[in-house]
Formats: C-alpha cells, sequence, structure tokens
C-alpha cells in the first residue's frame, strides 16, 4: 500500500547569504541602522521565516543591490542566495511599497505658507532673491523601446529617458517627471508640468533653470549676453546658486548606479523606479546618510536647442523681473 501514498516533497532553500566582510554602504547603498530604517518605514516589521519568507530588511537589501549591480537580477540572486525568480517579485513589491508613500517624500510648495516658508530656508542658504528652488532636466538611459524607439534617442544618440526635478536648498528633491522620452527638449517638458501651473499661482516665487529654458515671471535664467556689470553680478550668483541641483543629480546617480549607466526593465516600469530612487535619495538626506564621492565621468546630457515663449507678455514680465532682481543683486552686493 505504500507506495500509492503521496509523499509531499521535501522543499530545498539557498543558503541565505548576509553581508560578508565588505562594506555594507557600498552593498547597500544605506548605513545599516538607516537600511533597517527605511525598510520599517516602508513594510513594517516582518521576521516570519515560514516556508522560506523574506524578512523587510532582506526585501530591501535585494532592492538596493539591483538599483546598485546596476539591474542584473541572476547576479543579485546568486549574492543573496536566492533565486532569480524571487528577486523580479521582490523588487515589484518593494517598488509598490515605495510609490505609495513617494507624496510624503516628494513634495513642492503649493500653499503660499509653504513658498514662503521655501524662500526663507533659501536665504538661509543661498542669496538669490524669491527663490525657493532650481529646475533641471536629467537623462537615465534604457533599453531601445521596439516601438517608437527613436522617440527616446537624444542628442547623444542614447535611448533615454528625459526627466525633470526640481530641488530646494537642502538638496532634497521636491518635485520629478519621469514620463518624457530623451528626443524631447527640458523646455516642452516644462511647459506641459505641474510644477509649472504651481508656480504661476504664487507670482511672488522663482525656480532658477538653465538658458535651455524660456525666461518666464516664474522661472529666472541667466542673460545670454550681459550689457553690464549688474547683470554680469546676477549671472554670477545665477551660476553658483544654480549648481545644486546639478550636485543632486550627481549624489542620487552615484548611490543608485542603474541610472547612472542603464535602467535594464521594461520600459513602463523606468519611471516607478526613477521616482523610488529620488524618494530614498530623500530619505538619505532626512536620515543624515552621508553621500557617496564625486565621480569625474559625470556628464550633463541636457541640449540646448532655444525654445521661444508662445506669449510674448509673459516673456517682457519675466525680463522686467530679472532686470529688477539684478539691480537687487548688485545694490545689495550679493556675491
Amino acid at each position: 500500500m505504500a507506495e500509492f501514498i503521496n509523499l509531499r516533497a521535501e522543499k530545498h532553500y539557498k543558503v541565505r547569504r548576509g553581508a560578508d566582510n565588505r562594506d555594507f554602504k557600498s552593498l547597500y547603498r544605506f548605513e545599516e541602522e538607516n537600511l533597517h530604517y527605511i525598510a520599517t518605514h516602508f513594510m513594517g516589521e516582518n521576521n516570519e521565516r515560514r516556508g522560506g519568507a523574506l524578512s523587510s530588511d532582506l526585501k530591501i537589501k535585494i532592492f538596493l543591490r539591483y538599483m546598485t549591480n546596476p539591474g542584473f537580477q541572476t547576479g543579485v540572486a546568486e549574492e543573496l542566495g536566492i533565486h532569480q525568480s524571487t528577486v523580479s517579485k521582490t523588487i515589484t513589491f518593494v517598488i509598490n511599497k515605495i510609490l505609495e508613500k513617494a507624496p510624503l517624500w516628494i513634495k513642492f510648495p503649493s500653499t503660499l505658507n509653504q513658498v514662503n516658508e521655501a524662500q526663507e530656508r533659501w536665504q538661509e542658504t543661498f542669496q538669490f532673491p524669491c527663490a525657493i528652488g532650481v529646475i533641471d532636466c536629467t537623462h537615465v538611459q534604457i533599453l531601445k523601446p521596439i516601438h517608437h524607439g527613436d522617440e527616446y534617442i537624444n542628442r547623444k544618440g542614447l535611448a533615454t529617458l528625459n526627466v525633470q526635478a526640481t530641488c530646494n536648498s537642502k538638496e532634497i528633491f521636491t518635485s520629478v517627471d519621469a514620463s518624457w522620452p530623451g528626443s524631447v527638449h527640458d523646455a516642452r517638458i516644462w511647459r506641459n508640468s505641474e510644477t509649472r501651473l504651481i508656480m504661476q499661482q504664487f507670482p511672488g516665487a522663482i525656480l532658477l533653470g538653465d538658458d535651455g529654458y524660456g525666461l518666464e515671471p516664474w522661472l529666472m535664467t541667466p542673460f545670454r549676453n550681459p550689457n553690464n556689470e549688474s547683470e554680469r553680478t546676477y549671472n554670477r550668483l545665477f551660476k553658483k546658486e544654480k549648481v545644486i541641483i546639478e550636485r543632486c543629480f550627481g549624489q542620487l546617480k552615484r548611490r543608485f548606479p542603474i541610472l547612472k549607466y542603464m535602467c535594464r526593465v521594461k520600459l513602463e516600469r523606468v519611471p516607478s523606479v526613477i521616482v523610488c530612487c529620488i524618494v530614498l535619495h530623500n530619505i538619505a538626506k532626512y536620515l543624515g546618510d552621508a553621500d557617496f564621492p564625486d565621480d569625474d565621468d559625470e556628464e550633463n546630457l541636457n541640449n540646448g536647442e532655444e525654445y521661444e515663449l508662445e506669449e510674448d507678455r509673459l516673456l517682457q514680465r519675466a525680463r522686467e523681473r530679472r532686470l529688477e532682481i539684478a539691480d537687487v543683486i548688485f545694490t545689495q552686493n550679493l556675491r
């Protein structure tokens, strides 16, 4: 009779590997105590081990190793002693958990009190009058899509997404738009962005943007050909303070190399990966988790084509306001 009894097959699990003697932060991009905070914040405490269950800490480790590898699930699976399919499912699970709380960590000033507070914080560190932050775009390389692939080719011949973001004086990203192909100009993304609509509601506040953008009353750009010392002083201060967004992009890509080299996931999932990395960048700032050292090969992939504003009236207002700000900077000797 024994030969007719169905015996449950014995399960065999790979040996789970923890961090060895190598530096924990170089593997997982955060200090160990901060990684535990992130795991608990997004997924709660989970120490279940039955059936080979993964703890919250291990799920975050899997996700962060994938962001660092960059982007090869088989290598992460082999390193941590789990199956590739488990890596894939865990990455999706963690992305969804982070996205659920993304609005808590990426917040653009949207009320008068918030705008005033942002201006005050800017003045605590910088000098540019009325500013609440800086705007710029960066490119994230992707696998060339099969359909409409040429739309994603940027001016350097790479398939990318053109990601618009703003940051504040604390090097924290306050908005992000990761939905545009690499061939789309920065100015077009801005003209269609929710951030621009918000800025129009607060005429007393401005963002700083490079000369790839069109000048607007709420978006200051540098003088292309300064004619006097007032305009040259304006440009010097502008250049000095606008660099903060480039520094933020550099910090983001050094912490998460998947954004620096190539994001090897399906096109529809790339924006989610980018947003998750930006959320974790902001958390790193909140926790005081040190940034990674500068590289020498950071590239600025922004194109420099010129776009004219559709409304001459706004351009004239913006020019007048820029001249007023330049006079203030020169008069108060802000350098």
